[in-house]
C-alpha cells in the first residue's frame, strides 16, 4: 500500500480546488519533472500556468520539492515565484517535512503531487500525506526513472484492479 496509488489524475490540470477542498488539503507540495513540465525542462505549458494561478486564487499553497539540482530548480521556481526544496532525496520525507514548515500547515492539510511511485508516492506515504499522482507529461530521459517505471507498472495495474479511475 506504501506504493500503490491513492488517487491518479490524467494530468495536473485535473486537480480542482473543489477536489482540494473535499480532501481538507490546504496546501500542494509539487513535483517538477513530467508533473508540472516534461523531464528537464525550463518551459511551462499555458493550461499548467493558469492551473497554478487557479491554485493560488483558490489559496492553495504551493511548493516545489524535487531530486533535481538547485541549478535546475531554482530558475525553474523563481519564474513561477514559489519557494523551493531541491535534493529532496525523495522518498525520505525530509523535503516534505521542510515544505509543511514553510507553508505553515498541519500534514492533514497538505498532499503531495507527483509523477513517480518510488519516489512521490511513497514519501507521500512515509510522511503521512495523501499523494495525488499523474499521468507523466513526456518521456522519461534518465535511465535510472526508466527502470523504475518498469518496476511501477505493477503498482499502477494494482491501482486500476481494485477499481481506481484516471481522475
Amino acid at each position: 500500500m506504501l506504493i500503490t496509488p491513492e488517487y491518479v489524475f490524467q494530468d495536473v490540470t485535473h486537480i480542482t480546488p473543489a477536489f482540494l477542498v473535499q480532501k481538507g488539503v490546504r496546501a500542494l507540495v509539487l513535483d517538477i519533472d513530467n508533473t508540472l513540465t516534461g523531464d528537464r525542462s525550463q518551459e511551462l505549458s499555458a493550461d499548467v500556468a493558469a492551473w497554478l494561478e487557479a491554485m493560488r486564487q483558490a489559496g492553495v499553497g504551493l511548493t516545489l520539492v524535487s531530486n533535481g539540482s538547485r541549478r535546475r530548480v531554482e530558475p525553474f521556481a523563481r519564474r513561477l515565484g514559489l519557494a523551493y526544496i531541491s535534493r529532496s532525496a525523495k522518498p525520505l520525507p525530509f523535503g516534505l517535512m521542510a515544505a509543511r514548515r514553510r507553508l505553515g500547515v498541519s500534514r492533514r492539510q497538505m498532499a503531495m503531487v507527483g509523477d513517480q511511485l518510488y519516489a512521490d508516492r511513497l514519501a507521500a506515504a512515509l510522511y503521512g500525506i495523501p499523494a495525488l499522482m499523474v499521468v507523466p507529461r513526456g518521456p522519461d530521459l534518465g535511465a535510472q526513472v526508466r527502470l523504475k517505471r518498469k518496476w511501477e507498472r505493477r503498482h499502477w495495474q494494482a491501482y486500476y484492479d481494485k477499481g481506481g479511475k484516471l481522475l
